[in-house]
């Protein structure tokens, strides 16, 4: 299939009709994909299905303009793109379809996503970075109607980091910022948020980036008169189309069946991006879905006899095969014999992918088979055995899960007796477990060293600073020796942060480096994401935690999966700064801990007391490779913090807790602000003879992994967490760490408690933090409630 990019002004008629029928082949191969993919979900091979039908023309015509270096951000249409570039065959479609977990077969996400989710490798065995220049790349997809946009724009951004700033080593990465970003959308699609935030930040950015809208009318079964105003997408975007006089938009609009003129249309737009920087939306219209939206449903269902008659006649195969003949590159007769052949190819690949899928399953069914009858033979529940070994041999097609249900089952029938037939049998599910974590859970987190600590220096006659001025002084340390960082975000740049976190920065490294960016907090994720997969070491900044909720959806289903999605063949280590933590009112002293730690498995999540800490988590993670969000105290800014000798190498290790206060009655654990207050209360009640011992999580994903808090425990038999989170919030997910995961509950001589926020957001005010959130007398008569049950005359009751 195609891979170079040829025009038929460079070439002879004899090669320009050789890579027209090397697009029809492509084309054809694709839309038979598609139809035999369909079946296969009908008779339950595979589980469901969503194809590229109706699309093959566009996509050929965007592969054409495609060149090593650049990048697309698409959707689960593009498999025709996939395959023009040579990225993508028969087979591999099908081992995609069937859920194979071997990469080799299905190289887009060895079976963790359904078909029609693309990608290629950018890491190689070792995880480190490929040279990304002598390749064609695709970010990996996901399901979320327009959530690839976001990131698109950071991979667009990329290239005007490469060819603006010097000192970068680009050479695996960029030639002088000429890589285009390619994205894709369904017309429907552009109705979501994310779409219109994208399209905005990349007109003020004016980076290099293609975004193609598929428009086939619909949206599942909704047309485009309940999505679209005036029904048209690039009708409603004209206010966006550049002039003489102000940067914005080139727009551009194309029959998606005019195979010559989606040829020069994509020729045209890349030539515009690639130079100029200039985005670049190509609207591509009349465009048909001929087996509707997916599996799960038929089109017939809700589209008109005229609509379906119109999307038979204008099909764009249909119309490239008569654009074909018609210009004598081939007969009628010619492309029949041609269709002919590529059935049966793609017939052959289905069936050699199915078999590939089955084989590694039908060699542990013998193996299971052989194993059972051993055991049969030597329990005295040989019957129970013998019928769980009859249906699993009978079992032609069996998944995974039959065989290790089976092997489960027969186990109760075990209880009691100690043979080595039941010990082989353990062995072999053991060891069936273990492949099944590296197929299915393997690489949510990159294996990599997070504990290293380098602790801060200080000069003899140390002065104490702001502590804004610690994070500031650290962050002109990496960006004076780390040339590919780089930071953006509201008030980011000219001022410096809102908390003077930045001041001075953006007049000394350029606003390339410490740049503002609009109030469009999905899109700042979006460029950390897109940068963060082209070597860039980019930090987001989000302006309060709160905010964080308006991009969480990218960072939960985009940013948090990359490395798990694509099992470890690409990585995006991005750093989110944000602050939070108490401060002031319902919008402003957000801790919505318990819903990241939810939704974010597959990031760090850090949660500094100080800044000294926070810098050093920041000089760490720019050592690793996991995507991480650090949560800064809000209220820390203006307190006074020795200043380190050593920032910028200083290192704060990731999952190790501190313990900041040692004792021997009471284990307490917290963190962020409300630490600080803990440690002041400690104070106090060692004047009534409560010698706390106190913790600081300091990280909670990954979360104490030296398990140092349950040796703690076993010190002191009590344990209370303090947290400003809301009840069942991150205190709930500390205490099954410490209580499931470290068995403190072996050591304690009371009930473990959390002491929490209330229920409803903090009110406004002093008085509105110290109602809603733990305060100091809140947590000295918690601790004390305890130690008065564990000994009433000792601590006879307060209150």
């Amino acid at each position: 299939m195609q891979s170079e990019t040829q025009t038929e002004n460079s070439i002879s008629f004899d090669e320009f009709k050789s890579q027209v029928l090397e697009d029809y082949r492509t084309a054809v191969t694709s839309r038979e994909c598609s139809l035999l993919g369909r079946r296969e979900v009908l008779t339950g091979k595979a589980k469901f299905g969503i194809f590229g039908d109706g699309k093959e023309v566009p996509q050929l015509a965007m592969a054409k303009a495609f060149k090593n270096g650049d990048f697309r951000s698409g959707y689960y249409r593009d498999q025709t793109f996939m395959m023009a570039i040579n990225e993508l065959t028969a087979e591999q479609f099908f081992a995609g379809l069937y859920a194979d977990t071997n990469i080799e077969n299905e190289p887009m996400s060895a079976g963790r996503q359904m078909g029609g989710h693309f990608m290629t490798h950018s890491l190689d065995e070792n995880g480190d970075w490929k040279n990304l220049m002598e390749q064609k790349n695709s970010s990996s997809d996901i399901s979320p109607t327009a959530g690839q946009m976001p990131r698109l724009l950071g991979l667009a951004q990329a290239s005007k980091i490469y060819r603006n700033v010097d000192g970068i080593e680009a050479k695996k990465f960029s030639d002088k910022g000429n890589e285009v970003a390619w994205g894709t959308i369904g017309n429907a699609s552009t109705s979501e948020g994310h779409f219109w935030e994208t399209i905005n930040a990349a007109g003020v950015l004016q980076v290099p980036m293609v975004i193609n809208v598929w428009d086939d009318e619909y949206g599942i079964s909704v047309h485009a008169k309940h999505q679209t105003t005036k029904e048209n997408i690039s009708e409603i975007l004209k206010g966006f189309q550049r002039d003489e006089d102000n940067d914005g938009y080139e727009i551009l609009i194309v029959e998606g069946w005019d195979y010559p003129k989606l040829v020069d249309t994509y020729e045209k737009a890349s030539a515009i991006a690639r130079t100029e920087h200039c985005p670049v939306l190509i609207h591509v219209i009349e465009l048909t879905q001929p087996q509707g939206h997916s599996t799960s449903g038929s089109h017939e269902r809700y589209k008109s006899e005229e609509r379906l008659t119109w999307e038979k006649e204008n099909d764009c195969n249909l119309k490239f095969r008569q654009w074909i003949i018609e210009n004598d590159f081939a007969s009628a007769d010619q492309l029949d014999d041609l269709e002919k052949d590529i059935k049966k190819e793609v017939r052959k690949a289905k069936h050699n992918a199915w078999t590939a899928y089955l084989q590694p399953t039908l060699e542990k069914k013998k193996e299971l088979v052989k194993i059972l009858d051993n055991v049969a033979n030597s329990s005295p529940n040989s019957n129970f055995i013998k019928s769980i070994r009859k249906e699993i041999s009978g079992n032609k097609e069996p998944l995974k899960k039959d065989l290790v249900s089976a092997a489960r089952k027969c186990l109760r029938h075990l209880i009691g007796e100690e043979t080595s037939e039941k010990n082989t049998l353990i062995a072999w599910l053991d060891k069936f477990a273990e492949q099944a974590y590296e197929d299915y859970a393997a690489y949510l987190y990159k294996e990599e060293d997070t504990k290293i600590e380098v602790l801060p220096t200080y000069d003899e006659e140390t002065e104490e600073v702001d502590a804004r001025i610690i994070l500031r002084d650290n962050f002109d340390n990496i960006f004076n020796s780390r040339p590919e960082t780089l930071i953006f975000g509201e008030d980011s740049g000219e001022i410096g942060d809102v908390n003077q976190g930045l001041e001075g920065l953006q007049k000394k490294y350029g606003q390339f480096r410490v740049s503002d960016a609009g109030i469009r907090e999905a899109t700042i994720l979006g460029q950390g994401i897109g940068m963060a997969m082209r070597g860039l070491r980019p930090i987001a900044e989000i302006q309060y935690l709160d905010y964080v909720m308006y991009c969480l959806q990218g960072l939960s289903d985009d940013l948090a999966t990359v490395h798990y999605r694509t099992k470890g063949k690409q990585k995006a280590p991005l750093i989110v700064r944000t602050r939070g933590h108490r401060l002031e009112g319902i919008w402003h002293s957000g801790s919505q801990m318990g819903g990241f730690l939810n939704l974010l498995r597959g990031m760090y999540v850090l949660v500094p007391r100080n800044m000294t800490k926070a810098a050093g988590f920041y000089n760490t993670l720019l050592d690793l490779d996991t995507p991480a969000l650090v949560i800064e105290c809000l209220n820390g800014y203006r307190l006074k913090e020795k200043l380190p000798n050593n920032l910028g190498e200083l290192k704060t290790p990731i999952g190790v807790t501190e313990t900041v206060q040692e004792g021997d009655d009471i284990t307490l654990v917290s963190y962020g602000s409300t630490l600080r207050i803990v440690e002041e209360v400690a104070k106090e009640l060692q004047e009534v003879d409560i010698h706390a011992e106190v913790i600081d999580v300091q990280s909670l994903l990954p979360f104490d992994l030296n398990q140092d808090i349950v040796k703690s425990v076993e010190k002191t038999s009590r344990l209370l967490v303090i947290d400003e989170d809301v009840p069942g919030g991150a205190s709930a997910y500390i205490l099954q760490k410490i209580l499931d995961e470290q068995n403190a509950y072996r050591y304690l001589d009371s009930k473990p408690q959390t002491l929490t926020a209330k229920e409803h957001r903090p009110a406004y005010g002093t008085d509105g933090d110290y109602f809603s959130k733990p305060s100091a007398e809140d947590i000295y008569e918690k601790v004390y409630a305890i130690m008065h049950e564990s000994n009433p005359g000792k601590y006879p009751k307060l209150r």
